[in-house]
């Protein structure tokens, strides 16, 4: 039977079906451009297509501040005691480092079962490129990360996008909020009012969400040879995918447990955030987004507003596995052995470090370089894994996603709150 216009015409609004198809019409320009042009206009080419991404993700991160604020203050606020809050916020932490410390050990499990480092010729490696990545670490120390989590002023953590900066002051401005009582709801009022017009932007930015995957997508593979890649880094990256592909079964599973039945639902939901931090390898630019469809889900707002910025600060499992696997296989193709206790140590390292760098470019990387700096492992081995690096952030930010939607989907039914 053939499907109605009506039907048609719904399939074809579909943000995620407009995504799928962006995607694919842009790996296809792309490739098109790689084959048919020289590198010097693919270059240009591909700095002036990804101008799309670059004008999609900062719509996004426009709209991140104000909604983290107001929907966090007011979320706090609801909850109405400090008790709640710190009952709701140890379940998270728990449930962070729980999932922080798995994915570290997926990682280290697979990239010392698999050996990708082992044997890799490390001959036309060009260090020069690691240098900008290897720069942020100079700045890696116990003050810099202690200044990147405490904001000395509310205006500044917004202005820069500082997310956990944010939930900090908010958290103190919601409490403060909430201990005042009646009087403070002419306040909390108007910054609910505030965070539903900023969910109605959120609408709107997003359909400029297949414009920016489309930009993405085609400036990659524009400059890149896929084949080429795929054969220098087959094993690398074939681990990689077998790592993340376990952290993703293992989420997957511990969402049935918990969820049951809605665990379907869910992924139904969050099947659009997961496909634009695919294509965009940004799991920031799909916040906005992913709040919207939590609470379509069922998930009360206080809880999502709550959990969400929180998660985008310590619950990045993708990035997680990543940083150990990385880490690891620049160890191996430097053939420096590292015992099991050493990588443990290096394992408690990562979870320590990694937390509160939501929003720093390239986090994952400029905390491989730095824990590597540390174990004595050679940094300039980060221009290994720069080459594939951006189709492996593919995958870790869509696995952040998910991590993020799976915790604040399960402590809502911890809370009774779905």
């Amino acid at each position: 039977m053939e499907p109605t216009t009506t039907t048609k015409t719904s399939i074809l609004k579909n943000l995620t079906f407009q995504i799928l198809i962006a995607m694919i019409l842009g790996a296809s320009l792309g490739i098109f451009i790689h084959t048919f042009y020289d590198a010097d206009f693919a270059k240009a080419f591909s700095g002036y297509i990804k101008m799309l991404a670059t004008v999609f993700i900062r719509l996004v991160q426009m709209i991140i501040s104000p909604l983290v604020f107001t929907t966090l203050v007011v979320g706090i606020a609801k909850f109405g005691d400090i008790k709640s809050v710190g009952r709701i916020g140890g379940k998270a932490m728990g449930w962070f480092f729980t999932a922080s410390f798995l994915s570290l050990l997926i990682g280290m499990f697979w990239v010392n079962i698999l050996q990708p480092g082992t044997g890799l010729n490390l001959l036309n490696v060009d260090t020069a490129a690691a240098g900008d990545v290897t720069e942020k670490t100079h700045n890696f120390s116990a003050q810099n990360f202690v200044e990147h989590i405490i904001p000395k002023s509310i205006v500044e953590a917004m202005a820069f996008n500082e997310i956990l900066q944010i939930v900090v002051f908010a958290i103190f401005f919601g409490l403060a909020a909430a201990s005042i009582g009646d009087y403070a709801k002419p306040v909390i009022n108007v910054l609910d009012k505030i965070s539903h017009i900023v969910l109605k932007m959120v609408t709107y930015v997003m359909n400029f969400a297949p414009i920016g995957v489309f930009g993405a997508i085609a400036g990659v593979f524009a400059i890149r040879d896929l084949n080429e890649l795929l054969m220098t880094y087959a094993k690398f990256f074939g681990s990689f995918l077998v790592g993340i592909s376990s952290l993703w079964a293992l989420l997957l599973f511990i969402g049935f447990v918990f969820l049951g039945n809605k665990m379907k639902n869910l992924l139904k939901h969050i099947f659009s955030p997961l496909i634009i931090a695919f294509g965009t390898t940004s799991s920031e630019a799909v916040f906005p987004k992913l709040t919207e469809e939590l609470e379509r889900f069922g998930i009360k707002n206080k809880i999502v507003s709550f959990m969400l910025p929180l998660g985008y600060s310590f619950n990045l499992d993708g990035s997680m596995m990543y940083m150990t696997f990385a880490s690891i296989f620049i160890a191996q193709a430097y053939g420096v052995p590292l015992d099991l206790k050493t990588q443990m140590v290096m394992l408690l390292v990562l979870m320590l470090t990694s937390k509160g760098i939501a929003g720093v470019p390239r986090a994952s990387l400029v905390v491989v370089a730095a824990t590597c700096g540390m174990f004595n492992i050679p940094v300039e081995g980060i221009a290994l894994i720069l080459p594939i690096d951006h189709f492996c952030d593919m995958f870790r930010s869509a696995t952040n996603v998910l991590g993020n939607a799976l915790a604040t989907s399960v402590v809502a039914k911890w809370e009774k709150e779905i």
